[in-house]
């Protein structure tokens, strides 16, 4: 069995940077909540989206495992548009609605669900059988989800906190089981 725990990044301060977009301070607060749910458990690795509200957030779980933050690309957030939206819940309700629409220089659903699966798939042949942190952004982690399971849909990315802990229990890749493990 590998056990994935999608933790998805806390709050952060709003930039049109999206790399370099750093947590608040409530987010950093949460950060080492979320730390603490690490303390106990046995965790072998740790990988994560790019852009620095996802490290800053799973920071805290590599410094008491004493483990590296491994960061690739193809983990970091759905791009929406290459442009400004005038409505932002409008437009991640389209894109959700019709899974292979996207708006001009963004990814649909299902390039940004291929995108992310592809790492994900990797990932776990490359740990069949341990515990990996993956740090991660709402959409993309609800999209990975999706792959496995259609009932983590829009309603479901809707339901999200900032941050968000979710506890994935696979058999090479078949989800067996799904566990919230954030308690807001």
């Amino acid at each position: 069995m590998t056990v994935i725990y999608f933790v998805r990044h806390a709050h952060s301060y709003y930039t049109a940077d999206e790399y370099n977009r750093p947590l608040s301070d409530k987010g950093f607060e949460d950060r080492d909540r979320v730390t603490k749910l690490f303390t106990n458990k046995i965790i072998h690795a740790i990988y994560s989206s790019p852009y620095k509200r996802s490290v800053q957030t799973v920071a805290g779980i590599a410094q008491e495992h004493k483990l590296e933050i491994n960061t690739i690309d193809s983990l970091k957030e759905r791009n929406l548009s290459n442009g400004n939206l005038l409505d932002f819940d409008t437009a991640i309700h389209q894109v959700w609605s019709h899974p292979k629409f996207a708006f001009e220089g963004g990814e649909s659903n299902e390039v940004a669900k291929e995108r992310a699966i592809t790492t994900l798939q990797k990932i776990i042949l490359a740990h069949p059988n341990d515990n990996i942190v993956i740090g991660t952004h709402g959409n993309i982690m609800v999209l990975m989800m999706q792959y496995f399971d259609a009932q983590y849909n829009y309603s479901f990315w809707k339901g999200l906190s900032m941050p968000d802990v979710h506890q994935l229990t696979l058999q090479h890749f078949v989800l067996s089981d799904v566990q919230r493990t954030w308690k807001d």
